[in-house]
């Protein structure tokens, strides 16, 4: 589906760990995160700038061929308090980095979408994401932009699209491969459709309203966070008819 312009993401990117910084300012390092429960707060902003400043690092690079994260070295803070600014930086290196080669450019990345670009929404809609787990821990209030949220269904639904069909060690999404099952589900704000068919070699993701084995109806926010996990599938920011099991399930296989 189409993206965000890119100018959109990079400026989004830079406001998300922004409001990431300021949603574990002043924290406790150790609180655990409920919806991420192997980790702390102090893990879950490793996590982020990591992501940002390693991504960076090899976008800057110009590399030909596949890079791991894990064969990347990055320098982190040693205090708590300086991961903030260490977030801010990173978001913005990334920017800057994929400026620097252009967002079209090829570079290394784990899908089949090699451009710089995809770094610059990939980790947009991870900060925002993140920032809910942050917001939840620290029981902050939490709210996001509605049209960067439906990018994020968009961008998620995209990839669970293409690990259904591609196999990958890590990523693979076979699991919810079917017989033909539909689910929608349905924006009211902003008002979006996405309809997907579960068929025997693949997930079709489609933008049409249609009838369907289960609807699911939100706000783009609140199904953002429902898709990945965030809050629980009967939450009454929802309303979801026909079978709530294909729903469970399609949640359940496709977290990422």
């Amino acid at each position: 589906m189409k993206s965000l312009s890119h100018d959109r993401l990079a400026a989004a990117l830079t406001d998300e760990a922004e409001r990431f910084a300021a949603t574990i300012s002043g924290a406790d390092p150790d609180l655990r995160v409920p919806t991420c429960p192997e980790w702390t707060l102090r893990d879950l902003a490793r996590h982020v700038g990591l992501a940002y400043h390693k991504s960076a690092a090899i976008i800057a690079s110009r590399p030909t061929g596949y890079v791991p994260f894990e064969a990347v070295t990055v320098d982190e803070p040693s205090g708590f308090a300086d991961l903030g600014g260490w977030l801010r930086d990173g978001a913005a290196r990334l920017v800057a980095a994929v400026a620097e080669v252009g967002p079209e450019t090829p570079t290394s990345t784990w899908t089949p979408d090699r451009r710089a670009g995809f770094w610059t929404r990939r980790l947009t809609h991870e900060t925002v994401v993140h920032r809910a787990d942050a917001a939840l821990a620290t029981g902050t209030p939490y709210a996001v932009d509605a049209e960067l949220a439906a990018d994020g269904i968009d961008e998620g639904l995209d990839l669970v699209a293409v690990f259904s069909r591609q196999p990958h060690p890590a990523l693979d999404r076979s699991s919810v491969r079917g017989r033909g099952e539909t689910l929608l589900f349905h924006a009211t704000e902003p008002k979006r459709d996405w309809l997907v068919r579960r068929t025997p070699s693949e997930v079709e993701i489609g933008d049409e309203a249609a009838d369907a084995d289960v609807v699911v109806e939100g706000r783009a926010a609140d199904l953002l966070l429902a898709l990945t996990g965030r809050i629980a599938e009967d939450d009454p920011r929802l309303t979801v008819s026909g079978d709530a099991g294909l729903f469970r399930h399609w949640r359940e296989n496709t977290r990422f």
